[in-house]
């Protein structure tokens, strides 16, 4: 597969393709013919329920770079719209998840994001650059799940090669929600892919809806290859697994960040959010399995009890070694204690065979996801909803 990276490299085998409204099919000088090639087509407009094959590729080939963007839009419209990857004859799809969390900001709420392999630029433009190899054929769809109609543009650029190494890896994506999580139980990111395969990460929501101190001592385990009870890879904690420590707000870097942060004007920084996200990338620290692979999150927090709340503190379930009670005046015990909340998790899993991952459930997707009180449409938003209406 010709490496895009070693920029000596001319690849003289290799052809550059893109596909877009403005040349369908990618083919060799047809782009660009509409209304004399004056931005004749460069969108369209999609109705709410309607499904766009964006691409339908013969391979071997690789999508090198995926751009779209569609209107801004309240959380439960762009929450609805959401893409869908298919592999040779399959009816079946292999990728199956919202625009927004694709490109690594969940809750339908995309804002400025740039990671190492996806970004969403000024909150709007949404791109990635994670590998899809295809060895036969690759279709794209985009779907518009929700009740309003709106813009797409988009674009697909891709290599078509001679061949494919045999172990080439096939993108899969899958996107689940437990709203809300069970007490004990730990979240599960992504379960049931078949190996060979890589975990090349996750973009995960929270919804706190515990309002207590801190929702983020959770471990992240990753169970490899057979792990029964207990995992291979078990992590120290949410915010320990996002790279960062003490906590977690807004903040980004190359392959972890958390570019999300909902929460009322004027809640203290140590509060809970309303409404937060991370993504995880592990490129440098790869995560490969030979057969099966499972990935949880754990929904533990860290409560300080104060006297006069008694009750409450009884009423909770103390994790790892329990609570403390230090000798502090005012201070009824310390710990770590279990938890229920909202999350989402959209996993991103290299795997040598093409297979199938569950449907979006748009219902479940957008449950619970509107504005909150405080949060306002932008004036873009309003500006694009009297146009397209």
């Amino acid at each position: 597969m010709f490496d895009p990276t070693d920029l000596t490299r001319v690849g003289a085998e290799v052809e550059t393709r893109s596909i877009s409204f403005e040349n369908p099919t990618g083919a060799r000088g047809a782009g660009g013919t509409a209304h004399g090639g004056r931005k004749g087509a460069p969108m369209r407009v999609v109705e709410p329920g309607e499904r766009v094959v964006m691409a339908d590729i013969a391979g071997p080939g690789v999508v090198r770079h995926l751009w779209l963007t569609i209107p801004p839009s309240p959380p439960e419209v762009t929450g609805a719209r959401y893409l869908e990857v298919f592999y040779g004859d399959a009816t079946e799809p292999s990728i199956s998840a919202p625009v927004s969390d694709l490109f690594g900001v969940p809750w339908g709420r995309p804002v400025a994001t740039s990671t190492a392999l996806t970004a969403i630029q000024e909150g709007r433009g949404f791109n990635s650059f994670i590998p899809m190899p295809f060895p036969d054929r690759i279709r794209i769809e985009y779907v518009n799940g929700s009740e309003r109609r709106g813009h797409l543009y988009y674009q697909v650029d891709y290599t078509l090669e001679p061949e494919l190494a045999a172990d080439t890896g096939l993108l899969h994506v899958a996107h689940r929600r437990q709203n809300p999580t069970v007490l004990t139980e730990d979240f599960v990111i992504v379960e049931g892919l078949r190996g060979p395969g890589r975990f090349l990460g996750c973009v995960v929501g929270v919804r706190v809806i515990d309002k207590s101190l801190w929702y983020g001592e959770g471990e992240v385990k990753m169970y490899l290859d057979g792990d029964g009870d207990h995992p291979t890879i078990c992590g120290t904690g949410l915010e320990d697994y996002v790279g960062t420590a003490w906590g977690m707000g807004p903040h980004q870097a190359l392959y972890m960040g958390a570019p999300l942060d909902v929460r009322a004007p004027g809640t203290d920084e140590g509060a809970n959010p309303d409404l937060c996200s991370f993504y995880r990338w592990h490129v440098l620290d790869p995560v490969l399995f030979r057969s099966d692979l499972r990935v949880t999150i754990q929904q533990i927090g860290f409560e300080i009890f104060l006297r006069g709340q008694e009750e409450l503190m009884a009423s909770r379930q103390a994790a790892g070694e329990g609570l403390n009670h230090p000798d502090i005046d005012g201070v009824l015990g310390i710990g770590l204690c279990e938890r229920v909340d909202d999350y989402c998790a959209t996993a991103f899993v290299m795997c040598e065979e093409a297979q199938a991952v569950p449907r979006l459930d748009v219902a479940a997707a957008v449950a619970d996801i509107e504005r909150r009180d405080y949060e306002t449409p932008s004036r873009m938003e309003l500006t694009l909803l009297a146009a397209i209406e």
